[in-house]
């Protein structure tokens, strides 16, 4: 054998990341056979919406919790950006993209939800 047909056995065979999971019994994220040859012909696997979810789960903590959601989100936020941008992250993935916009925007947000806890406890103890 010389060492073009050893490149192309090598090159049919299954992926690195496939021989090490099958070694320490992990399935493969990859699937071995080529895309579209399948049962269904499916290239990808269908999109997971979980963000639509955690959407849906912290918009429910926001409306039983009100305002002091808000503002604990928001704070946490805040401080975590805060030093972040203390050690170097100038962009962000948020769409907001630069800190200081993400910073302000969750400024404001914690503004807003220490505003709304200051008029429900008024409202709650006649203040």
């Amino acid at each position: 054998m010389d060492s073009a047909s050893h490149a192309r056995r090598i090159a049919a065979g299954p992926l690195p990341s496939e021989l090490l999971g099958a070694k320490h019994g992990v399935t493969p994220a990859v699937p071995s056979a080529p895309p579209g040859s399948g049962p269904d012909n499916a290239e990808a696997p269908p999109f997971d919406p979980l963000r639509l979810c955690i959407f849906a789960t912290v918009a429910l903590l926001g409306w039983l919790a009100g305002p002091v959601a808000l503002s604990v989100f928001a704070a946490i936020g805040f401080i975590g950006y805060w030093k972040a941008r203390r050690r170097g992250l100038m962009k962000s993935k948020c769409y907001l993209r630069d800190t200081r916009l993400v910073l302000s925007y969750l400024g404001v947000l914690l503004a807003a939800g220490i505003y709304g806890i200051y008029l429900v406890t008024g409202r709650l103890f006649g203040v």
